[in-house]
């Protein structure tokens, strides 16, 4: 515990032990519950970095949109919000993109997607691509925390499919990349994750994906081509991550198909 952030320390202090129901009877209140108990903490990060923040549609979908108090580039931020396409929205991912916005000076859009099983996939990616397609006009960039990562990486799958303009750069935050929820840390690592269960990851997997090919790219995003035309991804992933070796195995196949990556594995 002694080389842990003070963050880390927190984060594993106030984890719920049982983890919330992850069942479907409980999805419900396991939505209202997350957005409850996030709501004081982005509330003190509005208040410390006094950004501008509002929803405006674009391609048809509802984006939040952050605007750093200092503007410091003219291109945006496409950023896809986290928890496993059953749960999450731009709201509860905040006290992420609020920070991103802020350092890099970018205005950062955040789609609110539709989530499963109401909508399972393909769903959640014809609603992040009417907005990438949108985005990608100008020079931008993408950030994806989670599901948030599987949508980007999907994205940009397709978006090399159909000649449309890739990001500049990417930052994958514990991106959940392979729903087949393969990798040893999803064992080694359930129970001592503070946000995430291994059950989590197998009923979110089921109602996103419903009876489509789990290896399918547009599902799985790590099944896919990562050479040379994808532009350069960081990648960032904790010792106590569930996803874990999804981001390692995601970083491994970059560097044998000749992208270029960054993963950072902290403690």
């Amino acid at each position: 515990m002694d080389s842990l952030s003070i963050e880390a320390r927190r984060a594993l202090q106030n984890a719920e032990t049982p983890l919330m129901d992850r069942s479907l009877s409980g999805l419900s209140e396991l939505r209202y519950k997350t957005r409850k108990k996030i709501g004081p903490a982005v509330d003190a990060i509005v208040k410390k970095n006094n950004v501008r923040i509002y929803t405006k549609k674009i391609g048809g979908i509802p984006c939040l949109h952050v605007y750093p108090l200092r503007l410091k580039v003219d291109w945006q931020i496409f950023y896809g919000f986290g928890g496993g396409f059953v749960s999450g929205s731009p709201f509860e991912d905040l006290t992420i993109a609020i920070p991103i916005s802020v350092t890099s000076g970018a205005v950062l859009i955040i789609p609110e997607y539709r989530l499963a099983p109401e909508s399972p996939w393909p769903a959640a990616l014809e609603d992040g691509f009417s907005v990438y397609q949108q985005l990608s006009e100008k020079p931008f960039a993408l950030v994806g925390e989670s599901a948030g990562g599987n949508l980007g990486l999907a994205l940009m799958h397709r978006a090399i499919q159909l000649s449309l303009r890739l990001p500049h750069a990417a930052a994958f935050i514990s991106p959940w990349c392979d729903l087949t929820n393969s990798g040893d840390s999803i064992d080694a690592n359930n129970g001592l994750d503070p946000a995430l269960s291994k059950q989590h990851l197998s009923f979110a997997a089921k109602y996103y994906a419903g009876d489509n090919n789990l290896c399918d790219p547009r599902i799985s995003p790590i099944n896919g081509e990562f050479d040379s035309t994808f532009p350069p991804c960081y990648i960032s992933t904790g010792t106590r991550d569930l996803l874990m070796s999804q981001s390692v195995g995601l970083a491994d196949k970059f560097r044998r198909q000749g992208g270029t990556v960054n993963l950072r594995v902290w403690q």
